[in-house]
């Protein structure tokens, strides 16, 4: 059985299909690396895979397990309120932002809409984040 091979992906990729644009879809694609080889020996090319990588290197993502959380499902990006007032954001979306516990939060209510703010540590000593934040404080 043969090493795997080491599959192209962005800038390279797409310079490689397009230097072999004259040769079938199959060809291209296991010369750019993406096979891999059975216990019997044969080649298989991995079509899909390419495909993916291709896309990707074009700047097209459309990878659905991404999203998902490990367990089949994908986020909504919806949430309810529960019966005891409480709304609860998913850990899929916390660690997709990157949040840590214990991390920080200004909430501001509007009309039908709740906007949060995640607030650095030195907030919470007086300082602020941004300009906008200064001068929001020094007009109120």
């Amino acid at each position: 059985m043969s090493e795997q091979p080491n599959p192209l992906t962005g800038k390279a990729l797409l310079s490689k299909v397009k230097e072999l644009s004259h040769l079938p879809r199959r060809e291209t694609a296991k010369r750019c690396g993406y096979y891999s080889s059975t216990k019997s020996g044969s080649v298989r090319v991995n079509l899909t895979d390419f495909y993916d990588a291709v896309l990707a290197a074009k700047g097209v993502a459309l990878d659905p397990d991404s999203a998902k959380d490990g367990r089949g499902r994908e986020p909504t990006y919806k949430v309810s309120v529960h019966q005891n007032g409480q709304i609860v954001i998913g850990s899929t979306y916390t660690k997709a932002m990157g949040l840590k516990p214990g991390d920080m939060f200004e909430i501001k209510l509007g009309y039908k809409h709740i906007h949060l703010k995640q607030l650095d540590e030195t907030a919470e000593d007086g300082e602020y984040d941004d300009e906008e934040e200064m001068e929001e404080a020094e007009v109120a």
